[in-house]
């Protein structure tokens, strides 16, 4: 078991206020993996006064220094790839290679790409008879989630150091190891005291205090939508900028003319990446009528390739998800799938054999399910795909936009023009045409309740970045 008994405050590592602690638990065993200090109000009160105090000097440090400091954080974090790869693994349940390979990579590509991008990015400009100047928006709070942990913590704390940011981060206590490596990242690499903080706690009691406080100038929050609406009528009192990354339903449109094996084979891998713990999986099938069946048994039959088992010392492609709740929510999910009169295809919601420790689903298709299904509309955040019909493409995109999310989806089809040209018609985020890949340069967020404000490349970085005009 690994303990952190403190708080990262003010450039040094310092004793909590209060003696609570809080416990993440191995996914695949069970047992406590790490222990964390239960931060309290007073405790993240600190962590704002010294990010108060630590950003006028910060927001005044050349772009060259801030680049530095970029470019070591990414240094480090390489460094310590495999120590996030096996964090990952065990606290999340991403099998131990594909943890490496994309969980414990993307964070230091962030930095990477901030480094890059802050050398030619221009924080002036003449429009007119005015000078827009772009300057740090000033303490920013990043309160982030479990499923992509370290992740989704670059994805804030590398853009808003290169604005001249400071930072107070709450990162989830169910996944919480690789935000403490990445401070002791930070601390190696000599950034300023007060310039990046960590407290870790309980949202309700945290990420509230965060939120509402009138010394923080912006919230930036990954997370559920529930949760979500809660951070923003907080920052609300105090009319503070909020950037949300929120839940999703995201739609893979297979269309008429589409190469069938390839289409299914990768919405379903899609679906079931980090056993189904992603925002943007691709948890409904939309499949046209005619080819409807096939589409159900290709599916069915790349479901069943999936092996599932212990995600640290086993060869397999699906490992636990991250906590008893999640799966019994999800098992929940299956079974109300099944009363509502969706087919079961394969899968189901009984412990996969073997595996009756640890935290594991079994990988789960329905077919013959309609739009207003539960497990159609609800966020299952596990290894559950659903395939739905439509009739024409007309109707595949009103099926596509009959959600309350839209943060991410896909279409395929027998030409990327014909892919674009539906692609262009569905509200949401972004949408991958015909397996188009990830592009941590282009803008990452959603439409409707899937949240505000987008995350990534030169988009992200003037998330936290205010504008003034000068007249002259």
């Amino acid at each position: 078991m690994k303990i952190y008994d403190k708080l990262y405050i003010n450039g040094a590592w310092v004793a909590p206020h209060g003696t609570g602690t809080m416990d993440a638990l191995c996914a695949s065993t069970e047992e406590v993996a790490t222990r964390i200090p239960e931060g309290i109000a007073a405790d993240a009160n600190d962590a704002v006064a010294a990010a108060r105090a630590a950003f006028e000097s910060w927001s005044k440090t050349p772009v060259a220094s801030r680049v530095e400091f970029l470019e070591k954080i990414a240094a480090g974090m390489e460094a310590r790839k495999q120590d996030v790869a096996l964090a990952i693994a065990t606290e999340v349940g991403m099998p131990l290679k594909m943890a490496g390979a994309i969980q414990a990579s993307l964070p230091i590509g962030a930095a990477r790409t901030y480094a890059e991008l802050l050398k030619t990015y221009q924080f002036e400009e003449t429009v007119g008879t005015s000078l827009v100047v772009r300057e740090a928006i000033g303490v920013v709070a990043a309160i982030t989630p479990w499923n992509f942990p370290i992740n989704q913590i670059m994805l804030k704390v590398a853009p808003a150091l290169a604005a001249g940011c400071t930072v107070v981060l709450k990162p989830s206590e169910v996944a919480p190891s690789t935000a403490f490596i990445l401070a002791e990242v930070l601390h190696e690499a000599g950034l300023p005291k007060g310039v990046f903080n960590l407290v870790t706690g309980y949202g309700p009691v945290i990420g509230e205090v965060l939120a509402s406080h009138p010394d923080v100038d912006m919230v930036s929050f990954t997370g559920s939508t529930r949760a979500g609406r809660r951070v923003a009528e907080l920052a609300a009192q105090t009319i503070k900028r909020v950037a949300l990354e929120l839940g999703g339903k995201s739609p893979h449109v297979i269309l008429e003319d589409a190469d069938l094996e390839k289409a299914v084979k990768a919405g379903v891998n899609e679906c079931y990446l980090n056993s189904g713990q992603a925002c943007i999986a691709p948890a409904r099938m939309l499949a046209p009528k005619s080819k409807y069946e096939q589409v159900v048994q290709l599916a069915k039959k790349v479901a069943e390739s999936f092996s599932v088992g212990d995600p640290i010392n086993g060869d397999v492609k699906l490992g636990p998800v991250i906590s008893a709740v999640q799966r019994d929510r999800i098992r929940g999910y299956i079974r109300k799938g099944v009363e509502e009169g969706a087919r079961l295809v394969t899968g189901g919601p009984e412990t996969p054999e073997g595996l009756d420790k640890g935290f594991y689903v079994k990988p789960t298709v329905f077919a013959d399910v309609n739009n207003e299904m539960t497990i159609a509309r609800e966020e299952i955040f596990g290894p559950v795909l659903t395939i739905i019909p439509f009739e024409d493409e007309a109707d595949a995109v009103r099926i596509a936009n009959d959600t309350i999310y839209g943060l991410g989806g896909n279409v395929w089809a027998g030409t990327k023009e014909h892919g674009i040209e539906v692609a262009k018609q569905i509200r949401t985020g972004q949408i991958s045409v015909n397996g188009g890949r990830y592009n941590p340069l282009a803008p990452f967020g959603g439409y409707k309740q899937s949240g505000l404000g987008r995350e990534a490349g030169k988009f992200g970085l003037e998330e936290f970045l205010e504008v003034k005009s000068l007249q002259l």
